[in-house]
């Protein structure tokens, strides 16, 4: 099931959100936890057995973690989760593609599964993941109850595409939060205003990448328009996803942290990786690259950290070699920036050509970047970066090329002034003067109803409404 579908806009969230508020606290989490599996299981009923089974072996080990804390057999019930955890992961995502590839070089008849992926796996994992080893630091306590444990882990709000939130940052909140009809409407703002990112900037965008793949009259021009665009519709997508999740959470209760923080204002792809999928990159940072050593190691162990936690960050996104490559070049980018440029990354905070520099450069990274990772095959990837670069036989120009840029210019603009906080901060102003505040308490609510209605007609006549971030 889809936020962006009229089931979960009109029927299923609606009569869970109605009997939330209805019911006692006590019960709270039981009917989260009842909604959250008919959510997870309306598209994949077969998978909600793997993904309770997994919740179980993360509830039964944190309590052993606990009763055996100081002791070796702590350290042997961790292990065993790591194996337990990552195994599950590692069979069913990766699979294919390590016997695959063991295939092509020592031609092993090793059978190809095709295993579907579960929907969320890989943020579910790493949730149950971050929990035991907590528990085994002595950051949290054990989860006695298995419900309240289980409506953690498969909490539908950020079940399928994250952000991953740590047992540490709500276990607080699942046994005392307050609910007020303030904390629904906030959610509810914040969550169609995510819908509207996704539906209408998103799919346009995507639209757009897929009249790219269909063309056969394509160019240097029409190369860069894709690439643009597809970076703008990752973006939304995934974002305004997070704006969705982050809304519902509320509506229930739950503070979640955010995921997102305009990534494309960034002077660095240092700080870029401070904005982008911001629940990702602190769980890598926190649970491998601190625990590696991190920057308290010789340099040649740093180098080794950090192309690990690259490499997995990659992998992270996709059993595929495009994704591995996406990975190193960013870890490539990020040790240049740490051990070449970083004077150069200093100054370019207090000049304003160099910040334009340092900017230019972030964003064509950004772009090579999401066209390696959108790619279907290395192969693809490079035909499609020698395009952008006139590399090929295409013209710089063609027919095609100018009629899409001309069609999407103006939603092309509107997405990359829409990715700065230019109009947050202009609505915030706004908002600071007395007049600004009384038209937006008397607007607000209006154009919130407008938008909505808005997206639904969208989602009524359109059939093109994918999530890119359910394929990891």
């Amino acid at each position: 099931m889809l936020f962006s579908s009229i089931t979960f806009l009109y029927y299923f969230l609606p009569l869970v959100l109605i009997l939330y508020i209805t019911l006692p606290f006590r019960y709270k989490n039981l009917w989260l936890l009842l909604s959250s599996l008919i959510f997870y299981a309306w598209g994949e009923p077969l998978y909600s057995i793997l993904i309770l089974l997994c919740i179980l072996q993360g509830y039964l080990i944190g309590l052993r973690i606990e009763a055996a804390r100081g002791t070796v057999r702590a350290r042997r019930w961790l292990i065993l989760s790591v194996i337990l955890s990552l195994g599950t992961l590692g069979f069913v995502k990766y699979y294919d593609f390590f016997a695959s590839n063991i295939k092509v070089l020592t031609h092993l008849p090793l059978p190809i599964l095709s295993i579907a992926l579960p929907l969320g796996i890989s943020f579910y994992t790493f949730q149950i993941l971050s929990y035991t080893v907590d528990v085994y630091w002595g950051t949290v306590k054990a989860e006695r109850n298995l419900l309240d444990f289980t409506a953690y882990a498969i909490l539908f709000p950020q079940l399928v595409a994250g952000p991953i939130v740590r047992y540490s940052d709500i276990s607080h909140q699942l046994h005392q939060r307050t609910h007020s009809l303030s904390k629904i409407y906030l959610g509810s703002r914040r969550f169609i205003v995510g819908l509207g990112k996704k539906v209408l900037l998103a799919n346009s965008f995507g639209m757009l990448c897929s009249k790219f793949d269909t063309s056969g009259d394509r160019s240097v021009l029409f190369y860069w328009v894709y690439a643009v665009a597809y970076t703008l519709q990752i973006y939304y997508d995934f974002s305004g996803y997070s704006d969705m999740a982050i809304g519902l959470g509320r509506m229930f209760g739950f503070e979640f942290m955010e995921n997102f923080n305009y990534p494309y204002i960034s002077k660095s792809i240092t700080e870029f990786w401070r904005r982008w999928h911001i629940s990702l990159s602190t769980f890598f940072r926190d649970y491998v690259y601190i625990p590696m050593g991190g920057n308290r190691v010789s340099k040649p162990r740093q180098l080794m950290n950090i192309l690990v936690v690259w490499m997995l960050t990659g992998l992270w996104h996709g059993a595929a070699w495009n994704f591995v490559l996406w990975g190193l070049f960013f870890a490539s980018l990020l040790i240049l920036e740490k051990f070449v440029f970083s004077n150069w990354i200093m100054i370019s905070k207090r000049s304003v050509l160099s910040s334009v520099l340092s900017h230019s450069y972030v964003l064509l990274a950004v772009i090579i970047s999401f066209v390696l990772f959108r790619a279907e095959s290395l192969g693809q990837a490079f035909l499609d970066l020698q395009g952008m670069f006139g590399l090929t036989e295409v013209p710089m120009v063609s027919q095609e090329s100018w009629y899409y840029l001309r069609s999407y210019g103006v939603l092309l603009l509107m997405g990359a002034i829409g990715s700065t906080p230019i109009v947050k901060n202009g609505l915030l102003k706004l908002i600071s003067t007395r007049f600004g505040e009384t038209i937006a308490i008397i607007l607000e609510p209006a154009i919130l109803v407008m938008l909505l209605l808005v997206v639904t007609g969208y989602l009524v006549d359109g059939s093109f409404n994918p999530f890119l971030y359910f394929r990891f």
